[in-house]
């Protein structure tokens, strides 16, 4: 009997992709719920990225760990996703389901190793350091933070922004305030997490990501509030000039970090250190409506 090996390679894909979709579905609600709305063509490929980007995080925020490995193993493990990674861009195929998908998306949206190694940088960052006996804290300063975000959160903007763009014709101007947008919101996106997992990763993590003393003052949460809201408007900003198929999701998600940063702002320091702080699914329902009205009253381009 022949094998129609075209089909099975698809069949392959599709089940990589259902792979994917099954990490989104089980780490992210607010994140399943923006792709969602993304226009068909894109819809896949931006979860492709996701489950890559959420395998990798897991991998150094603590479960290799908890699987029982050491900080050599957890390198080695690290190690072995970069490698397969690149290799699967290199040659279409891998037989890891996650990083299959991925590579599928960043063959079609020519996404490659300047977006994809400053990311794996970032992640090698989290493993730290050891000492014979325990865990070296991570304490960033601020030149360390800001390299730490680009390669963990602005570059899967870039990514993201890859997969919407392709085929698309546009101007130097327009592209390169894009590029600003994605990073901008990237980074937006990160910081906001940081302050909204402040305690697991300073307790669980041994990680201070925040560029200021072991413990943050409501002063430092305040101007973080200032930034973050800062790289939010110049993302918003941009949003018209993505295609009309990804601007209700990029919307979705801005509205939800946006109602995120409010309710951080609400927050006295001390809670921020012993909850995490969420918007009520009923509320994100909303602003995923808003997101597309707002969209569906603009024009097409």
């Amino acid at each position: 009997m022949s094998i129609d090996v075209d089909t099975s390679f698809a069949h392959f894909t599709r089940t990589a992709e259902r792979a994917a979709n099954q990490v989104i579905a089980a780490y992210s609600t607010s994140f399943g719920l923006a792709t969602r709305i993304l226009g068909p063509r894109h819809r896949q490929h931006v979860r492709n990225i996701y489950a890559l980007v959420r395998v990798a995080d897991e991998l150094v925020d603590g479960v290799t760990a908890e699987a029982g490995l050491s900080h050599q193993q957890q390198n080695d493990a690290l190690d072995h996703f970069i490698d397969e990674t690149h290799r699967a861009l290199r040659i279409g195929y891998s037989s890891d389901l996650i990083i299959h998908a991925f590579a599928q998306t960043a063959r079609a949206a020519g996404i490659d190793e300047s977006l994809i190694d400053p990311f794996f940088a970032s992640m090698r960052t989290d493993l730290g350091e050891r000492t014979p006996t325990r865990a070296v804290p991570l304490r960033f300063d601020a030149g360390a933070h800001q390299g730490y975000v680009y390669g963990s959160a602005e570059v899967v903007g870039l990514m993201c922004l890859r997969v919407f763009m392709r085929g698309e014709n546009i101007d130097d101007g327009d592209a390169a305030a894009l590029r600003y947008g994605a990073s901008r919101l990237g980074a937006a996106f990160q910081n906001i997490n940081f302050l909204r997992d402040l305690s697991d990763d300073t307790a669980r993590l041994g990680r201070n990501y925040l560029g200021v003393a072991d413990y943050l003052e409501d002063r430092d949460r305040l101007e973080w509030v200032k930034t973050i809201r800062a790289q939010l408007d110049d993302a918003n900003a941009v949003i018209p000039l993505l295609p009309h198929d990804a601007r209700a999701a990029v919307r979705s998600a801005l509205a939800l970090f946006a109602a995120l940063t409010r309710r951080i702002e609400q927050t006295n320091i001390d809670e921020l250190y012993r909850s995490r702080v969420r918007v009520p699914d009923v509320f994100k329902a909303g602003l995923t409506a808003r997101a597309v009205a707002a969209t569906w009253l603009e024009p097409r381009r």
